[in-house]
């Protein structure tokens, strides 16, 4: 771990929209809830973004010693996920669980860590029904006809995070139209609980069957696994009004308490600075790209496109472009790692040591723009000016000692980045024809787990297997 920086570190914070120094709840320790994915299709690039951010945000805390605590959900019980089940005919847990192996499998190739916790909303049902009688109870709720309304003009603060004054809001939150509008006290108040329909997953609570409304969810699995008051939730601009505007008034109207500190929220995506959408046929999921591209070019465009919190543009060539220059990275790396190999056991000479010295303060200046609202573009802009220097100042002939430090410097903070500029092991033509083969016989004993392995095993070292009818054919990535 290295020695923490003399650096106060700024957060843009929507609720005040100003960037305010971050001071966690604990010391040394970040409680973080990122919505998650509603669980009834492929994810799509722009829900990508939040999940790359926000991983990104996670590992540059960890590298500076913080403890994190990382929630972030799946939504596994929605309309969405219903109509998607009564279309094919299946149950909606099926099409859940289908999609969250799915989630997990795009969010491991974009080398996402792997969640603190990952609730799903079917699995905290219980939770859900003690806040909602809580809310009733304190006054900022109420029972029609089976269906349970927030009372939104009772949280005196509602708007808060938004900006949006209440006299001015219209009815239209998507719960609305789900249940009973004619039922409600006032156009704006919102669903906590709604009641069962034929063919539609439910649960027993104390006003009938039924299942949760979208926004109470989030709110209990927050309280569950990281308590009343945490540091820092985030998402989706996109979500920043209805959905975490209506957690808060539920959150603090039931708990007593700040809901969240800080708020934090990543710009849309635009294709060809174009909004995606399947009807302009420029709608593109996770793995459509991962056949064009390795999924790292995704993650790494993702973050040295622009600031999180700015629009992100998407075309081939900012995807291309993106590509050549993380190899430029790459390149410098596997440079240097020939040059550790030659074992050059001389000291370090007052050249390289003045590159290491220039290494050392882009280190602090790739500190200084993540500590800035995680500016992960000029973080990266720094990674360059050290490739930069080590391949004008490192030369073939340099001392181990010195491309070594150099390369683990680089290496380290393309980590944070979450890309790994590692050079793969080199492995020998037997070495990949024996696993195929071993590949062939699992896949005839139908043990397709070990044979899948074999097929992750070869491509982590840039071996790629393409079956075709004279047999299986490989080639390097």
């Amino acid at each position: 771990m290295r020695k923490e920086l003399v650096i106060k570190m700024k957060i843009f914070n929507t609720l005040t929209r100003k960037k305010e120094e971050f001071v966690p709840i604990e010391e040394k320790k970040v409680s973080m809830y990122v919505c998650g994915p509603t669980v009834y299709n492929y994810i799509h690039i722009g829900n990508a973004r939040p999940m790359i951010t926000f991983d990104t945000v996670r590992r540059y805390f960890e590298y500076k010693g913080y403890d994190v605590n990382y929630v972030s959900n799946f939504t596994d019980v929605d309309d969405k996920i219903i109509k998607k089940a009564l279309e094919e005919g299946v149950s909606a847990s099926e099409i859940s669980e289908r999609y969250i192996k799915c989630v997990e499998e795009d969010m491991e190739s974009l080398n996402i860590k792997p969640a603190t916790k990952n609730p799903k909303a079917t699995e905290e049902i219980d939770g859900m029904i003690d806040m909602i009688n809580t809310l009733i109870e304190k006054g900022h709720a109420y029972e029609k006809n089976g269906t349970v309304y927030f009372k939104t003009r009772s949280f005196k603060e509602y708007g808060k995070l938004s900006k949006k004054n209440i006299d001015d809001l219209e009815a239209g939150h998507r719960e609305i139209k789900v249940a009973g509008e004619e039922d409600k006290e006032d156009p704006l108040d919102f669903v906590l609980w709604k009641p069962k329909k034929e063919g539609e997953p439910a649960w027993k609570s104390p006003w009938g069957e039924g299942r949760p409304g979208w926004h109470i969810e989030c709110s209990v699995m927050s309280k569950k696994y990281l308590g009343d008051e945490i540091d820092i939730h985030a998402g989706g601009e996109d979500l920043i009004f209805p959905h975490h505007e209506n957690e808060i008034a539920q959150s603090e109207a039931a708990n007593g308490k700040t809901f969240s500190r800080y708020w934090m929220h990543n710009g849309f995506l635009n294709i060809n600075n174009e909004k995606m959408s399947k009807s302009k046929g420029n709608f593109f999921t996770v793995r459509d790209i991962g056949a064009k591209y390795p999924y790292e070019v995704l993650r790494f465009f993702m973050l040295s496109g622009a600031h999180y919190r700015m629009p992100l543009n998407f075309s081939e060539d900012l995807m291309e472009a993106a590509k050549n220059s993380l190899e430029r990275i790459k390149v410098a790396v596997e440079r240097l790692d020939d040059i550790v190999k030659k074992e050059n056991q001389t000291a370090v000479s007052e050249d390289e040591q003045k590159v290491l010295d220039e290494l050392s303060k882009l280190n602090e200046k790739f500190d200084a723009a993540m500590e800035d609202d995680f500016n992960t573009a000029d973080a990266i802009s720094a990674i360059f000016e050290m490739v930069k220097a080590v391949n004008v100042g490192i030369s073939e002939q340099a001392s181990e000692e010195s491309a070594k430090k150099a390369m683990e410097r680089i290496v380290t903070l393309m980590d944070i980045i979450g890309v790994s500029v590692v050079p793969k092991t080199e492995i020998l033509a037997e070495e990949i024809e024996a696993l195929i083969e071993e590949r062939q016989a699992a896949r005839k004993e139908k043990n397709f787990q070990r044979a899948d392995e074999i097929r992750d095993i070869l491509l982590e070292k840039g071996i790629v297997l393409k079956d075709t009818r004279e047999g299986v054919k490989w080639t390097k990535a």
